[in-house]
């Protein structure tokens, strides 16, 4: 029940900034999407329009949807992100890391794995935010 309450707090707080997300939050939320989109993508043959890692845009509704998910679960993935630097006791400007090459995602995954830290500028969990 607890992953549940953890991924529906993934999607109605996907605006929210000024919180924190614990690892199991995070996580919970990253591997659900990554099945979610796999299958949703298997199941409507859109895995036949990526690419050497670009998606190329097809005009038939699925991909139109597909694409419109992807959108969606970015900005969730984004700010979800910065939630969990928050928990680490790190800014969300650490985000901008991502940008190097190789080196820049390996360090934004350690911080991402950082443990929770007590009495941080962001005392809130999001799913405690209102």
């Amino acid at each position: 029940m607890l992953m549940i309450q953890n991924y529906l707090d993934y999607w109605s707080k996907m605006t929210v900034f000024n919180a924190t997300a614990t690892r199991r939050q995070y996580w919970t939320a990253y591997i659900i999407n990554a099945f979610v989109i796999w299958l949703y993508a298997l199941l409507t043959h859109q895995s036949q329009y990526y690419m050497s890692g670009h998606y190329q845009i097809a005009t038939d509704a699925n991909s139109i949807i597909f694409g419109l998910i992807l959108m969606l679960v970015w900005l969730a993935n984004f700010t979800i992100r910065a939630r969990r630097l928050h928990d680490s006791n790190h800014s969300n400007w650490w985000l901008i890391i991502s940008i190097i090459p190789v080196i820049g995602v390996v360090w934004l995954f350690i911080l991402l794995l950082m443990p929770t830290v007590d009495n941080q500028r962001w005392p809130l969990n999001q799913s405690q935010v209102q």
